[in-house]
């Protein structure tokens, strides 16, 4: 079938907007249209070359849609069952999936390679084959995925707020609750306010925290950061460590997230000496990929317990987790008309992007 989507099709280009062939569904996959795609800033990645895929690629990893058809062998969903896409795959079956990490099963090693699992490839343009970001390729009308990447929910779900949940909110907001495992009472500092840093702030709000500060040299950023759960903001991280300071008495805080553009190997540094005793650092950004060093004294690493991790999609499930925090948005437990700052065509995605990096965006949405 013929469908819509946006490519890259070299590094530093613009996205190209433009009629693409695209393959049914084989075994184990399913057919999608799409109802929205968040424009996140790990596709702008691809863009820079911080995140190294043979391109030419369909990008998108954060959407929500319908199942229009289903390969041989797929049982989990039907046509007509409504879907958000998960950005990393789970099978069920690998040992870390055995174990409770399904963020990091086995299947998420050919996320960014391009082809789906069996090598193949479903888009197909100019004579080329198109990879697909994190086997989803959500910048599309339609697009093919594996079931292990789709996670059904109710009919009737508001597929358009939807999207944002396969990506920026658990990533964020699992940051916080389960990587960090901020407590009532606990103090936190999160540096970097776009769609993860938002999702962080609401899972720090959710689980208590006394304190929460949010980190941003846009205004604009920070007046958003209280909306989602800031108790003070700040422009930058000297600002942050004489605040935090007094409103400690000098303990610090207990977590520090880092949910930059980038991971700096800087940051790193900065943000150990916003935390105490015991302190955690959490990486969320993504770093640049040759960056192979990170600054901080390790005689306080060892003397005070502080600890730095790592945070792949909030170290969350996304088949238990995408459900629930759906259901908590259905509540008023958390929010998604806020996050969305601005919808776009598919045809506009190249001034979403010049948005989000103006800082004009918490998070853009193509909505189609």
């Amino acid at each position: 079938m013929r469908t819509k989507a946006a490519v890259l099709w070299g590094t530093n280009e613009k996205w190209q907007v433009e009629e693409v062939e695209l393959d049914p569904p084989k075994e184990g996959e399913v057919l999608i249209k799409l109802v929205a795609s968040g424009l996140c800033h790990s596709d702008y990645h691809l863009v820079t070359g911080d995140i190294p895929v043979p391109l030419p690629f369909v990008g998108g990893h954060e959407g929500a849609g319908i199942i229009a058809g289903v390969g041989p062998g797929v049982t989990e969903v039907a046509e007509g069952d409504s879907v958000v896409l998960s950005f990393l795959p789970a099978c069920g079956r690998c040992s870390h999936c055995a174990r409770g990490m399904t963020n990091l099963c086995d299947l998420g090693a050919h996320v960014i390679q391009g082809p789906q699992l069996d090598g193949t490839y479903r888009f197909h343009a100019r004579g080329k084959d198109l990879g697909q970001m994190c086997l989803l390729g959500s910048f599309a009308e339609y697009t093919v995925a594996p079931t292990a990447s789709v996670v059904k929910v109710d009919q009737g779900s508001p597929l358009d707020r939807a999207a944002v949940i396969g990506c920026c909110v658990p990533t964020g907001y699992g940051s916080i609750v389960n990587t960090a495992g901020v407590r009532p009472g606990d103090a936190v500092a999160v540096m970097g306010i776009g769609g993860i840093g938002a999702n962080a702030l609401q899972g720090a709000k959710r689980a208590g925290a006394r304190f929460i500060v949010a980190i941003d040299p846009v205004e604009y950023k920070r007046k958003k950061a209280l909306e989602f759960g800031a108790t003070h903001t700040v422009a930058d991280v000297a600002e942050a460590q004489t605040l935090i300071t007094e409103l400690t008495r000098g303990v610090m805080a207990d977590a520090c997230v880092i949910t930059t553009d980038h991971a700096e190997g800087a940051y790193v540094a900065e943000a150990l000496s916003l935390v105490g005793r015991r302190g955690k650092v959490v990486v969320t950004a993504i770093g640049h990929p040759t960056e192979m060093t990170m600054s901080g004294s390790l005689f306080e690493l060892m003397l005070y317990e502080k600890s730095i991790h790592g945070s792949l999609f909030g170290s969350s499930n996304p088949r238990h987790d995408i459900p629930r925090y759906l259901e908590m948005y259905a509540l008023g437990e958390l929010k998604l008309d806020e996050l969305i700052t601005r919808e776009y065509a598919l045809d506009d995605i190249n001034q979403g992007y010049e948005d989000m990096l103006s800082g004009r965006n918490i998070r853009g949405l193509i909505r189609f």
